[in-house]
């Protein structure tokens, strides 16, 4: 993955996940790259951005608020998120943000 996702121009919505591990992060990794290969095939994804120290964050962008629905529906996606409930995070926050302008460096 590059240091950033090639966004088109805004406006689009990013999905904000920041998390706190658990102690048990089998199977973890797995899911993680299993999802990001899933959430990329779907309509409407436009890119991701990712960092874990002791904090994890994960941003998702996103073409529209209906493509983000889709993608909290989808089967997979609402298994991987069980089991970050119940097994892998000890606390995280979910926010959608919409963007409306970028600043390219």
């Amino acid at each position: 993955m590059s240091a950033f996702a090639a966004t088109p121009e805004p406006p689009y919505y990013a999905v904000i996940f920041t998390s706190l591990m658990s102690d048990d992060t089998q199977g973890y990794a797995a899911m993680a790259e299993r999802m990001l290969e899933l959430a990329a095939q779907r309509p409407g994804f436009l890119g991701v951005e990712s960092a874990r120290e002791t904090l994890g964050i994960t941003v998702s962008y996103w073409r529209d608020r209906d493509a983000i629905t889709a993608w909290k529906q989808d089967i997979d996606h609402r298994h991987a998120r069980q089991l970050g409930r119940e097994r892998w995070y000890a606390a995280y926050r979910v926010r959608i943000a919409y963007v409306e302008r970028e600043y390219p460096r």
